[in-house]
């Protein structure tokens, strides 16, 4: 009889049954398993330029782009061969290899608040280690952090806000001790008033204020009009370490990541994603006489036996190397700027509260009428019409993540051919709201 169901079953279906015997939940990161919009997730069998095909052989226009890293579209041709070169050498040495100093040359040349820089192998990494060096240097164990914005899973990020505004936090997963979170406070994003209070209460025992300078884990909200630019002038007045979480936007908003574009300088950045081009991979740095804190040089240790792995600092300088050489973001900006006017349109067309929120070549649409600055915001949003939105367009071959609190992305490999293929799709889906 099982026999029987199985070969009733799609590919996908099959693989999704067989991954839930060995893979708690059926997989290797929550949101893949589709839980926020009810159904089962599909199985990628390749990828290449802005689709992806199941192993059922479904063609999908891709707006998840492996949550980001691929700004040149899926399987570049420079990047898949600058991996194969690299490969050849071995892939991976626990030694110094050249390509991790290019690297990070590369970003220290590029992005004007990063003197010094260290790679580790994902964006949990970097800012785990980022915040570690902050209390290093401080001497302090405090750290504020927004909610909304997701900075990895560990222990003392994964924290939701106090019972008061400017009481410290409380463990928002199982099996994080209460006492590690009794040091992170969690204000509201876009809430520059709540941080100034915050850092004169708890005035020389904050070591770090750390955000998203766009946040895109719960969809994506930007900062508000002089936001930064306040946070920037609290965090210098209080002697408090100033951190970027640019594992997103780092290098996708511009070419100096969002700090380049709001022009704001942090003390510490951390990057990821784009700078492996899809292979695993983090970066933190900021001003030398912090990052000198660390490991060999200092009282801060902080060590991985993958960082600097030639493959990804080798997939990493082919992608920004393509970026820099290119006009890939004046192509990304009007991409962007067609879907967010299409998008905005359908709403008011179809009768249904849309806010569609964009900067460069990330975006979320929420079913609002409200703009959102907050998580606050982003909650008012009608979750379960996007469930039913992100399964009607998924059935036209249009991919979006599948939360309401994620973002989207383009890539160069996207044309305009496709955004019109994505609103024809976005315009049939409404149908059925």
């Amino acid at each position: 009889m099982r026999a029987s169901i199985m070969n009733t079953m799609t590919k996908s279906q099959a693989l999704f049954e067989k991954a839930l015997q060995y893979i708690p939940g059926g997989v290797n990161s929550p949101v893949r398993a589709f839980r926020a919009v009810g159904g089962q997730p599909f199985f990628v069998h390749r990828a290449a330029g802005a689709r992806v095909w199941d192993v059922d052989g479904r063609e999908l226009i891709d707006y998840v782009g492996t949550w980001g890293p691929a700004i040149l579209g899926h399987a570049h041709p420079k990047v898949i061969q600058a991996v194969q070169e690299a490969a050849v050498f071995g892939t991976s040495f626990g030694i110094p290899n050249p390509l991790e100093v290019e690297l990070a040359e590369l970003i220290c040349r590029e992005i004007p608040s990063v003197e010094k820089v260290r790679m580790c192998s994902s964006g949990t990494e970097a800012t785990m280690s980022a915040i570690r060096l902050a209390r290093g240097y401080t001497g302090r164990d405090a750290i504020i952090k927004f909610d909304g914005c997701y900075h990895g899973h560990a222990d003392a990020l994964l924290v939701k806000a106090g019972s008061g505004a400017l009481t410290f936090g409380n463990p928002d997963s199982a099996g994080v001790p209460a006492s590690f979170s009794q040091h992170t406070m969690v204000l509201p994003y876009n809430d520059a008033d709540a941080v100034e209070q915050a850092l004169r209460i708890h005035a020389g025992k904050i070591a770090a204020v750390i955000l998203e300078p766009v946040a895109g884990n719960a969809g994506l909200f930007p900062p508000r009009p002089g936001f930064l630019e306040r946070l920037r002038k609290a965090t210098e007045e209080a002697g408090t370490v100033l951190i970027f979480d640019e594992v997103m936007t780092g290098f996708r908003l511009g070419w100096q990541g969002a700090q380049g574009l709001y022009g704001i300088r942090p003390d510490l950045s951390c990057f990821g994603k784009i700078i492996g081009a899809g292979l695993p991979v983090g970066a933190f740095g900021g001003r030398a006489d912090i990052m000198d804190k660390l490991a060999p040089l200092g009282p801060v240790y902080q060590a991985g036996t993958l960082s600097g792995n030639p493959l990804a600092m080798a997939a990493g300088l082919a992608a920004l190397r393509e970026l820099r050489s290119s006009d890939a973001y004046r192509r990304l900006e009007a991409l962007g700027a067609q879907l967010e006017q299409g998008m905005s349109e359908l709403g008011r067309k179809a009768g249904i509260p849309v806010t569609f929120q964009r900067v460069g070549s990330m975006f979320c649409g929420y079913f609002t009428d409200q703009p959102v600055w907050n998580l606050a915001d982003a909650m008012l949003s009608d979750r379960a019409r996007f469930g039913r939105f992100f399964h009607a367009m998924l059935s036209r071959g249009v991919y979006l993540a599948p939360s309401q609190f994620e973002a989207g992305f383009i890539s160069l490999a996207h044309t305009p051919e496709d955004i019109e293929a994505t609103l024809r799709a976005a315009a049939e889906s409404v149908k059925l709201l």
